[in-house]
């Protein structure tokens, strides 16, 4: 046994060291490595919010919607509700918790907005028929942070106008009569 080893083993003595390494081949060794231009900066994740106990809020906008769950997000009336942050502070995604168990995730990495969030609860109801649905309408999103710190459950409602602007209009009919 005379010929030389090309490859280290902590077994033998005797290796000069002159000898060359193998060399490994690094292109299939690379881990995959996202772009840091693809993640915008203040942009939690929820587990991290969690880990350190950072409280979110909720913009009261999401419940004057009055949205309908199977239809296009587009129809909402007031479009500037749309672009305004789900949570504060701003997420790169959020699970949103049905109370009959159903869930779905929205994601935007510059932080979830309104519009992200109804865009992926309507991807769920878009094929429904409106007799399919008992509560067809948005009422609004909650943050219970004892039962799960890291999702808004989703509430539902039978009539899709908001109390305040339906008393509006009732004013309004009764001084034209």
């Amino acid at each position: 046994m005379s010929v030389p080893l090309t490859k280290v083993d902590s077994a033998i003595a005797g290796l000069s060291i002159d000898e060359k390494p193998i060399e490994k081949d690094t292109k299939h060794d690379k881990k995959g490595h996202k772009r840091n231009s693809s993640t915008a900066e203040g942009v939690w994740t929820m587990k991290d919010l969690e880990e350190q106990r950072i409280e979110i809020t909720l913009p009261i906008e999401t419940q004057k919607t009055g949205w309908k769950l199977n239809t296009s997000p587009n129809t909402i009336e007031d479009k500037d509700i749309l672009k305004m942050l789900l949570i504060n502070p701003p997420v790169k995604k959020i699970d949103l918790h049905f109370p009959l168990g159903l869930e779905v995730t929205a994601r935007n990495s510059k932080g979830v907005t309104i519009k992200d969030a109804l865009d992926a609860i309507h991807k769920q109801f878009k094929k429904k028929a409106d007799d399919e649905l008992d509560n067809p309408y948005l009422a609004g999103f909650e943050w219970d942070k004892e039962e799960c710190w890291t999702r808004l459950v989703v509430h539902q409602t039978k009539h899709g106008a908001p109390a305040a602007p339906s008393k509006k209009s009732k004013k309004k009919s009764k001084d034209e009569a």
